[in-house]
């Protein structure tokens, strides 16, 4: 087979499945509302299952909801028989899926969900399968063509399964608020949890920052930037940004050292400032832009004021440590 046929093959099955996915329109109607509002309302778990490649997908959605900070689990049928129906309690919520709906291995879990009374969502193509009758809510599947050269093996089944999981899960985070804030909760590490950080995030504040009153002198202001580290110092009046004096600076000042020299003489004014809540990732681009080591950070009510009031300092290192790019 030459490169020309593999190609053609791979793009015939990608576009049968795009097609296919088009009916997943069928599906939002109002089961699927009375779905999201069980979800939504839900004082338990909500908990995945299915067999086989719906397991996985099953799986998959699981792991998105947990990541939007909805208790959530997957629970093997299979093994369910061999003591994991414990996990399950009543006020638990179970969404099952199987595209045929007819699964042998899923009747002792609807048997026990039925029994105790436990919520059950069923998502299958067949509206007279075992799973659809066991369920309160009948999330019903439109036929599809698989994508194969057989028509046989689960390809487009598979995707717009998966797709129904995905909407169920931005319909829910959108009903409960989920927030890029709330995201970064969840996800601490990782690049999505990095390219959410905040300035505020990753600034020093109080007394590790290297801050001195512009009516103190060189040798003073050279004493607390060795200490600090971060190879500034900023001069305050009162509790306002006064100015900024580098590493740089001093050295050149050493020249014309005088112990009593104050600092005001020397000192940047209006040095460049940035709001707590501006992404990391911008806070590195200026850094980058204005060839600087460190930005100073102040609160959303003194950025656009003229007396600014110092809330924090950026350092590169500590961008860079955390991962931003």
């Amino acid at each position: 087979m030459n490169k020309k046929e593999i190609t053609r093959l791979a793009k015939r099955s990608a576009e049968i499945q795009i097609q296919e996915l088009k009916k997943i329109k069928k599906i939002f109607n109002q089961s699927f509302v009375k779905a999201v509002d069980l979800i939504v309302n839900c004082k338990g778990k909500v908990i995945f299952a299915g067999i086989g490649k719906s397991g996985l997908i099953a799986r998959k959605i699981s792991a998105t909801f947990s990541s939007v900070g909805i208790p959530s689990f997957f629970c093997d049928p299979v093994q369910a028989l061999h003591g994991d129906l414990g996990q399950i309690e009543k006020k638990d919520l179970l969404i099952i899926f199987s595209y045929s709906g007819n699964t042998a291995e899923l009747n002792n879990m609807l048997k026990y969900a039925n029994r105790y009374r436990i919520k059950i969502i069923g998502v299958a193509s067949k509206t007279d399968s075992l799973l659809l009758k066991a369920s309160d809510i009948k999330l019903v599947l439109p036929k599809v063509k698989e994508a194969d050269i057989t028509g046989i093996v689960p390809t487009s089944s598979t995707s717009i399964t998966l797709l129904l999981g995905d909407c169920l899960a931005t319909t829910v985070m959108h009903q409960k608020k989920f927030s890029k804030e709330k995201f970064k909760v969840f996800h601490p590490g990782g690049n999505i949890g990095s390219s959410l950080l905040l300035a505020k995030d990753i600034m020093v504040t109080g007394k590790k920052m290297p801050t001195i009153n512009y009516k103190k002198n060189f040798k003073e202001a050279l004493k607390i930037m060795n200490q600090k580290k971060l190879g500034i110092i900023v001069i305050l009046k009162k509790k306002y940004i006064e100015g900024l004096v580098t590493d740089g600076d001093l050295r050149r000042e050493l020249k014309n050292y005088s112990k009593n020299e104050k600092l005001v003489r020397f000192m940047r004014t209006a040095p460049l400032v940035v709001n707590e809540n501006m992404p990391a990732s911008k806070a590195l681009g200026i850094m980058n832009e204005k060839k600087i080591t460190s930005l100073l950070v102040v609160s959303d009510k003194h950025f656009k004021e003229r007396n600014k009031v110092l809330k924090g300092i950026i350092h590169i290192h500590f961008l860079l440590k955390s991962g931003i790019k």
